[in-house]
């Protein structure tokens, strides 16, 4: 399973075709979470075109499945965020939560953010945004 970041849903939006291709592509099946989902939402209502990109996201997103969290991810999420913080490294919550979701399914996580990313142990990452 792969879960779609946000930085790789909007290049899938915004029809970047080595994003596209690299998801047509791709044999595992594709989803992405709620917070993700709701990131999209987000950036479609700061646009100048508000209505028009949110019915692009929700087209989108009624072709990708959205996880929601469970107890196995909620467990995950305070664990990894109690390790973090002991070692002074902070993450957002945002990213814990997408990725505590990942890690939960034993997913790989599409994403051009490493950066806040590998911190997390266990952690699968891959990169469509860069090749």
């Amino acid at each position: 399973m792969k879960v779609l970041d946000s930085d790789t849903c909007i290049g899938i939006l915004r029809g970047r075709e080595d994003v596209l291709e690299r998801r047509a592509a791709e044999r595992d099946e594709v989803v992405t979470t709620w917070v993700t989902a709701s990131e999209l939402f987000y950036g479609a209502a700061k646009s100048a075109k508000p209505d028009t990109n949110a019915a692009l996201v929700v087209r989108f997103l009624d072709a990708v499945p959205v996880l929601a969290p469970d107890l196995g991810s909620a467990r995950l999420f305070g664990e990894v965020k109690a390790r973090l913080a002991t070692a002074g490294q902070i993450v957002a919550d945002a990213d814990l939560f997408i990725a505590a979701i990942a890690l939960s399914r034993g997913a790989t996580l599409v994403t051009g953010n490493r950066k806040h990313y590998d911190r997390i142990p266990g952690l699968v990452l891959e990169d469509w945004l860069r090749a």
